[in-house]
């Protein structure tokens, strides 16, 4: 069970590397829960595309350097990358883009249901993104 949620994770991360958002988003619950670096915890897939489509508008990235752990039942997953970005356009209550790039490590952990992404909380340094791009 452990080897389909790892490719279910590979899967969700080529997506997100290929700006593929429909089937990104298909590899989702419809209840998905997220829960946002150091912010609040949002429900659906709606919220989940909302979410992705202002990431969009503001940051071009790309996840490299990825390690995807599982448990024995394949029922929770965890990942570890490194954050290629792009700041595009300025983000509210962040430094003022300018094209800026950076390189975060971050991490995000997963809970499996019926082989789709039911939860995912994302973890990164955002004292140490907002260091990378105010220079």
């Amino acid at each position: 069970m452990n080897n389909q949620t790892e490719n279910l994770i590979k899967q969700y991360y080529a997506a997100f590397n290929a700006g593929d958002m429909d089937t990104f988003l298909g590899l989702l619950t419809d209840d998905v829960i997220h829960d946002i670096n150091q912010g609040g915890r949002e429900t659906g897939k709606a919220a989940f595309a909302q979410f992705m489509q202002r990431m969009n508008t503001h940051y071009k990235e790309q996840l490299v350097d990825m390690v995807i752990m599982t448990n024995q039942d394949g029922t929770r997953a965890a990942a570890e990358f490194v954050v290629l970005g792009e700041y595009l356009k300025t983000d509210e209550g962040l430094p003022e883009a300018n094209g800026q790039t950076y390189r975060l490590p971050a991490g995000a952990f997963f809970d499996i249901r019926d082989n789709k992404v039911a939860r995912i909380s994302n973890y990164y340094n955002l004292e140490d993104w907002i260091a990378q791009v105010a220079k």
